[in-house]
This record gives C-alpha cells, sequence and structure tokens, in this order.
C-alpha cells in the first residue's frame, strides 16, 4: 500500500513523495503537480482527488536514486510543458455596465504592456444581424440582452486565437445593423488577449476561456451622464430618445443580467480608468504570469527587450575588452538600434487604414509627430545616428552632467528644443549605473515642462540600483533597456559592464588601462 508524504506545497505547486512498505527513502517516487489554482478545500482531500481536480500540468517519474538522470527528466518535461503553456495566451474577460470605463480600463492595459503581443476583442462585434421585421421595430429591440449576441461565433474565434491561429473578427454596423457592410478586422494571435464587453461574464463557456476576470464598477449617475454626452454627440441621437432606452432596456437589462455577474470577478475596478493603482496592479500580475524580469514585475514601467542568441552574441562582443574599436561600434550600433526601434514602439499612435497595392485594406497606426530626443554628453551622443535613422528630421537636444566624486552630479551645459515641453522625448544614455546622472537630467527635462509620462529613457545596459533610484524617483517614465547588470561594485562601477563606453566608441580609451565600467 503506498504512503503518500507532503514534503513541500505552496500555492499553485505540490512537491509529494509515494512510497511503499520497506521501500527506502531513496527509492521514493517524487511528483510534482502544477496547479493553475488549488482546488477550494484542498487541505482535506486525497491526492487522487487532487490530481482529477487540476487543470495543470502533472509531472512525475523523478527518483532520488538516479538524481541526475532524473533532474534531465524534469527539466525536459518542465520546458516541454512550459513551452506547451506558452502556447496560450493569457485572456482577461472585462465586464461592466455600458459607458462605465471598461474600454479606457483596456487601453490603458494594452498601453502599459506594449512590449508584449495584445489584442482588443469587444462583444459588441458578435451582434446578430437584425432580420427585416426587427429592422422595423428596432427602436424596440434590446441590444442589452444576452440573446442579442452570437455568443457561438465568440466562443469560435476565441478557441482560434487560443491554439495559435488567426480569425477574422466582423465589424458590426451599428446603422445598418449587419456585421458584413465593413471588412472584418483580421486578428492574429497574441500573447494577452482582452475580451470586452457588457455580458462577457454571462456564459459560463466564455468565463472558463479566461485567466482573469475584471469587473468595472461605476456609478449609475455616472455612466448615464456619459451615455448621454456619447450618443447626442458622438451618434446625434435626440436626448428624449437615449433616455427612454436607457429606462426601458438598458436600466433593466443591468440589474437583471449585468450586475449578477459581478459576483464571478476576481478584480472589482471602482471608478474604471480613473483608478490607475488598480489599472498599474492588473498590469503587474500579468506580467508575472507571462514571465517577465524580477524587476520588470516590480516596475511595469521597465522594459527589457526580449533577449535572443543574436543579442546575446552581440553582448557577448562589446563587453570583450579586446574587440576592437571597429567590431565595438559595429555591434553597440545595431543593439542601440534595437532599443530605438523598441523605444518608438511606446509611443502614442492613432489607428490608421490605407489601401494596399492588392486594393485591400490595412489597419495599422500613425506614427507619432511630436517627438524629439535628448542625449547626455558624451556617451548618449553614440545613440544619436541610430534615432535619426528611425526618425528622419528629429530634433536632439543636448545635457551634460558632470560627475563629481562617487554619486555628485553637477549639471554643466543643456540645449534643448524650444517647444520641448509639447513633444515626448527619448533621453539616450547607454549606462544607467547609480541612477544620479538620469535623475538629473529627468528632473531637467521636468522643469522644462515635459510631463513625466512623456519620457522615454533609453540605454543598453541597466544597473538594478539604477533602475530603483529612476523608477522610484520618477513612476510615470518609461526605462527600454537590453540587459540587466549585475549591480554595481564597491567604486559605483556596473558590473559586469562593458567599459568605459564614451572612450571605447569614439576611440579615446587608454588601451594600457584597465577596461571598467563607470556609473552614469
Amino acid at each position: 500500500m503506498a504512503r503518500e508524504h507532503w514534503i513541500w506545497k505552496w500555492p499553485a505547486v505540490m512537491i509529494i513523495a509515494v512510497s511503499g512498505k520497506g521501500v527506502p527513502p531513496s527509492q521514493f517516487s517524487v511528483r510534482v503537480f502544477v496547479f493553475r489554482s488549488l482546488p477550494m478545500g484542498s487541505t482535506s482531500k486525497s491526492v487522487v482527488d487532487l490530481i482529477e481536480a487540476s487543470s495543470g500540468v502533472h509531472f512525475s517519474g523523478f527518483h532520488m536514486d538516479s538524481l541526475e538522470q532524473g533532474v534531465k527528466e524534469m527539466e525536459l518535461t518542465t520546458a516541454s510543458a512550459t513551452e506547451e503553456l506558452h502556447k496560450q495566451p493569457f485572456v482577461i474577460g472585462v465586464a461592466g455596465g455600458a459607458a462605465s470605463g471598461k474600454t479606457t480600463v483596456c487601453d490603458l492595459i494594452i498601453q502599459q504592456l506594449h512590449d508584449q503581443r495584445v489584442v482588443l476583442v469587444n462583444q459588441d462585434s458578435f451582434y446578430h444581424n437584425l432580420t427585416e421585421e426587427e429592422l422595423t421595430q428596432v427602436h424596440d429591440y434590446n441590444f442589452d440582452h444576452p440573446d442579442a449576441f452570437d455568443t457561438e461565433q465568440l466562443l469560435c474565434v476565441m478557441e482560434k486565437l487560443r491554439h495559435g491561429q488567426a480569425v477574422d473578427i466582423p465589424n458590426y454596423d451599428l446603422k445598418s445593423y449587419k456585421n458584413n457592410v465593413f471588412p472584418a478586422r483580421r486578428v492574429n494571435p497574441s500573447d494577452v488577449i482582452l475580451l470586452e464587453g457588457i455580458l462577457i461574464f454571462h456564459d459560463q463557456r466564455v468565463r472558463d476561456l479566461m485567466n482573469m476576470k475584471i469587473f468595472v464598477d461605476t456609478d449609475a449617475d455616472v455612466r448615464l451622464a456619459r451615455r448621454i454626452r456619447r450618443d447626442t454627440v458622438e451618434k446625434s441621437r435626440d436626448i428624449g430618445t437615449v433616455l427612454d432606452q436607457y429606462s426601458k432596456f438598458v436600466k433593466p437589462a443591468f440589474d437583471d443580467f449585468i450586475l449578477p455577474t459581478k459576483k464571478y470577478a476576481d478584480i472589482i475596478i471602482p471608478r474604471g480608468g480613473d483608478n490607475h493603482v488598480a489599472i498599474d496592479l492588473i498590469v503587474q500580475h500579468i506580467r508575472t504570469k507571462l514571465g517577465q524580469h524580477d524587476l520588470c514585475k516590480i516596475y511595469p514601467n521597465l522594459y527589457v527587450i526580449h533577449s535572443t542568441f543574436q543579442i546575446r552574441g552581440m553582448h557577448t562582443l562589446i563587453r570583450d575588452a579586446q574587440t576592437t574599436k571597429h567590431d565595438f561600434v559595429f555591434y553597440a550600433d545595431r543593439l542601440i538600434r534595437l532599443v530605438v526601434e523598441h523605444g518608438l514602439g511606446h509611443l502614442p499612435f492613432t489607428e490608421k487604414q490605407v489601401i494596399t497595392p492588392t486594393g485591400s485594406v490595412y489597419t495599422g497606426v500613425d506614427f507619432c509627430k511630436r517627438l524629439c530626443g535628448v542625449s547626455v554628453i558624451r556617451s548618449g551622443e553614440s545613440m544619436e545616428n541610430a534615432l535619426r535613422a528611425c526618425c528622419k528630421g528629429i530634433k536632439i537636444g543636448k545635457i551634460l552632467i558632470h560627475r563629481e566624486g562617487d554619486n555628485g552630479q553637477q549639471l554643466i551645459y543643456e540645449k534643448l528644443p524650444s517647444d520641448i515641453s509639447e513633444r515626448h522625448v527619448l533621453l539616450l544614455d547607454p549606462i544607467l549605473g547609480t541612477g544620479n546622472s538620469a535623475v538629473q537630467a529627468i528632473s531637467l527635462l521636468l522643469r522644462k515642462g515635459v510631463p513625466e509620462s512623456n519620457i522615454i529613457f533609453l540605454n543598453l545596459i541597466s544597473a538594478p540600483q539604477g533602475v530603483h533610484v529612476v523608477c522610484k524617483s520618477f513612476p510615470r517614465i518609461k526605462i527600454v533597456t537590453s540587459e540587466i547588470e549585475m549591480g554595481l561594485n564597491n567604486d559605483f562601477r556596473v558590473i559586469p559592464g562593458m567599459g568605459e563606453f564614451g572612450d571605447r566608441y569614439f576611440g579615446t580609451d587608454d588601451d594600457d588601462q584597465q577596461v571598467v565600467a563607470p556609473s552614469q
């Protein structure tokens, strides 16, 4: 008869040793169970019940008498399971009453997850086409009732997206009440899917697809005021018609169908898009689930570009003290270009549709127009060419900060565009060390009237100490870097670092001196 021994248990993970009579501990079979979430009352259930209740991945077959082989098997199994899990997108359901701020919440989440592939799927796209008879009495049609939506089509679309297939989502026309008037919107597989709608929690089959469920809870008077403003201004409707529809359909549907689904929410956000704290917490949780760098879990405004063997290879070359100036500049420029391109991806955008040479409609985005760069002399000047290559004719300002001792910083010179307060600013400095010079530069930009949220700080490498200093001092700026360093040594120099960046890039380094990385 096998006996179960609880070795360790923490949320979502259990390690269990199963032994038999007369079996020495070295022959125990160790099994690891990873649950998406532990079932309620799991502490009182048997292992078999827990396994059956789990929807997660099971790892087993590791024996303590063959530790090395077992570890290899575990690593292979874990890698395979992790790869499989990563193919599944993180699905977030966002529900709430009409005009509660659901779309604003989704937009804010998308903005903070720029380094992830995120798509928005609206329940409004899945309204049924109205019949000729229904069209004659459209003012008596209840668009807030569950039967108004084609849930089967929504489930079909979500199933394809979850399995890595591109889908065409209909564009429902609220004037003709048909979904075939405009071309369908092509949506590709993504890391995160935001599923938004007033009744998105109503059907259990849809709820079961979600990893996180958010309910946007906004006061009824606020929702009514927003609805009146939206329908009268944007849709040119008569205020009497709006109020009649609200009292006849919208409010009863909210009380009967929408509000009862609030109990299914994992997170309830009061005040909708105005609740930045709640949205920041949600984004942090999503990043944790997506396996971001540890610092990225703490600071949602820190973005580390996805590492590949190409990027690691280029870092290896520019960190090597024996690399020639020509090779150092060549590979540093390649890395800088990647960082600049990634940073540009965090700028605000507007949707734009164009006609391709094939006559098809492509829905894309239009670039941000009001933009400038600011380089911290002199290392930051190495990043200017990459920025100019990406943004034709961009204005670039200069800041010179003198380092006095280990931590003291003094602003010596600045030359910035006169209208910089009206622009988004890309701050250029390849190394973030202690963060002192970065604080000086950012503080200057703020004094010049640049909003904190309009600043994106671009660098090649960042020390954790500098990240802490900058992110805590300026929680709304964005930092984009290619790698996080181990830290700073006793001389406040970045390790492992890449040397005196400016000297190596511009060819003014002393070959007889040891290569060390200064703290910027």
